[in-house]
């Protein structure tokens, strides 16, 4: 999907984790916050008119499930339905979904608003539960008007939106006579930012490489390294101030920058300069910027070799709003990209010296036919204005990296079940379609995964697919590697009331200080329905321990958690069994194990 940048996880646990602990942030600074698109907007093609076809166990354990948790914990103030339909209806005119699902059975109580233009029937919106039609237009008001006279929308759905709506002006700051100023403590926001960045990098190789050594000559190579992305496009992009480069991120280290590659990329953007224009206005929302990228010829490559002492290739990509992501020069690398990697990593290798790829992208790349030659990969994903810094502060090691992947890389992209599930071929859609929808088409002229999508995968998404058909990945969910290790011990399960109370020890076995993130799941190998081999149920991670150092960690996990979505009750049933709780560094690095019956 061209939108993943602002998403979270292929697991919905970690998604509603996350999910929730933005809204509270956000929410306790008394400013509300929209959790979108409710629900299974996961492509960008035919967006405003494609029917998802998904069982109600998948769309209850694996689409829901994250909008669940962050209700359930956080109460946002909105909540925005998607453009798409599920099983025949759009989900701004569901009265399942925006009622009874979101309201009456988890407790929502704010606003339920639609995406811009989203929806067919104004009427059915609001009789559905959408209060707030964004952005309001003359056709809306006058078939709510019609339908208002002609009593095919009451009174007391009108009212009911209208309470909800004037709730959530009430309780804004500016109703209660905020005293607001402009300004604010940037240098604070942007310490976080970089704080933020740097924590949830995740290093994917370190052969002795990092932390490199300040005063290390560093040759830079790729567009990226001096252009860094600083997040996707579209409506989640983000207006920020600036963006701090890679090249200036490593200086500001103390990290001198070669100088043959850093003038043949000025060299090239003089001689691109048209290409490294940023689109502005409504081009920079759905036109993704992607300067030509360099590669430097064998020559100038070994007088750079001769003068550096480490090499780092950034590889970027870029998406967003508007047009989902496809895979030649895009999951896979390009020609020129391989190249690069392939031609790098020989001349720096003959003569003595290490190569470090950074991957400055927003979303899953293949890396398993290429991640053999580099020395270290560092996923700096997409780190925002302090983006450079953040990169540099673990380079050098003065943050340990300790982020952990929200999804599975995969050797091929194919190997994803959902892959014969969704439009590979990223075909744009058009400004008009984007903010007016796309005409229907009849039912004998739709086209398979554009105005109709089936979830046949069901809920073997991500590492849950690949568990259970043990397939190859290039990294598992949940992969990330640091400069120290971390030994689990003392796994103690109990059941206590209606929920499962575990501990553990985790101790930094290493040489340097830093973090880890315990990852629990849970699995039920005697099962009687078919079900994942594992899912995840909590995580957290520890505090900095120094070497040497260890802390004990406790979660509580309901028992309701270990529910499943019974399609012949249609409800959440836990069976009976003796389940395992396992402890690891990823999903596929269990740790420590225990067993608890229910």
């Amino acid at each position: 999907c061209g939108r993943n940048f602002e998403y979270y996880s292929e697991d919905p646990v970690l998604t509603g984790k996350i999910g929730a602990a933005l809204v509270n942030g956000i929410e306790a600074n008394g400013v509300g916050t929209s959790v979108k698109h409710f629900v299974a907007n996961n492509q960008e093609t035919e967006r405003t008119s494609n029917n998802v076809i998904v069982s109600e166990r998948a769309l209850r354990e694996i689409y829901l499930r994250g909008f669940e948790i962050i209700v359930r914990e956080a109460q946002p103030w909105t909540i925005m339905s998607s453009y798409n339909k599920v099983n025949g209806t759009y989900t701004s005119e569901s009265e399942y979904l925006l009622t009874e699902v979101l309201r009456d059975d988890w407790g929502f109580q704010g606003v339920v608003m639609s995406d811009w233009f989203g929806g067919n029937d104004a009427a059915a919106q609001v009789a559905a539960g959408n209060d707030l039609l964004e952005p309001g237009t003359k056709k809306q008001w006058d078939a709510l008007t019609e339908a208002a006279e002609a009593g095919t929308l009451s009174a007391a759905a009108i009212d009911t939106s209208v309470r909800r709506i004037l709730e959530l002006i009430l309780q804004s700051r500016k109703m209660k006579g905020y005293a607001y100023g402009e300004d604010p403590d940037l240098d604070a926001h942007a310490r976080i930012a970089r704080k933020a960045a740097a924590e949830g990098m995740v290093l994917l190789k370190n052969s002795d490489v990092l932390p490199l050594p300040r005063g290390k000559n560093v040759a830079l190579l790729g567009t990226g390294s001096y252009d860094f992305i600083a997040g996707g496009t579209g409506s989640g992009d983000v207006n920020e101030a600036y963006t701090v480069s890679l090249e200036e991120g490593l200086k500001n280290a103390g990290y001198p920058i070669n100088a043959a590659a850093q003038r043949a990329f000025e060299e090239h953007r003089a001689a691109n300069a048209g290409q490294f224009v940023k689109p502005e206005g409504m081009r920079a929302m759905f036109d993704p910027y992607h300067p030509p990228q360099l590669s430097l010829a064998p020559e100038l490559l070994e007088e750079v070799a001769r003068s550096a002492d480490v090499a780092f290739l950034t590889i970027g990509r870029n998406s967003g709003e508007g047009g989902d992501r496809v895979e030649a020069d895009d999951f896979l690398l390009s020609g020129l990209e391989q190249e690069m990697i392939e031609r790098t990593c020989r001349i720096f290798h003959a003569a003595g010296k290490r190569v470090v790829v950074v991957l400055n992208v927003g979303g899953v790349i293949e890396t398993a036919s290429w991640r053999d030659a580099p020395d270290a990969i560092l996923l700096a994903w997409q780190g925002g204005q302090e983006g450079g810094n953040a990169v540099a502060d673990v380079v050098a090691g003065t943050v340990n990296p300790s982020g952990k992947l929200p999804m599975s890389f995969p050797v091929h992209l194919s190997d994803h079940a959902s892959t014969a599930n969704f439009p590979t071929d990223g075909a744009p859609m058009s400004l008009t379609g984007m903010i007016f929808g796309t005409p229907e088409k009849p039912a004998d002229e739709q086209v398979r995964n554009k105005d109709f999508t089936r979830y046949e995968e069901g809920i073997y998404i991500g590492y849950r697919h690949f568990d259970r058909t043990g397939t190859e990945v290039a990294y598992p969910f949940g992969y990330g590697l640091s400069y120290t290790d971390f030994a689990f011990a003392d796994l103690r399960v109990a059941r206590v009331g209606d929920s499962l109370s575990v501990d553990l020890t985790v101790t930094n076995t290493g040489d340097l200080p830093g973090k880890e993130v315990v990852q629990l799941y849970t699995s039920l190998p005697a099962t009687r329905i078919d079900r994942p081999v594992r899912e995840l149920k909590t995580f957290a991670k520890t505090p900095l321990l120094a070497a040497g150092e260890s802390v004990d960690l406790h979660f509580d996990v309901p028992v309701s958690d270990l529910a499943y979505w019974d399609e012949t009750t249609s409800g959440w049933t836990v069976e009976p069994g003796v389940y395992t709780i396992s402890v690891g560094d990823s999903s596929r690095d269990i740790r420590e194990s225990a067993e608890v019956e229910r």
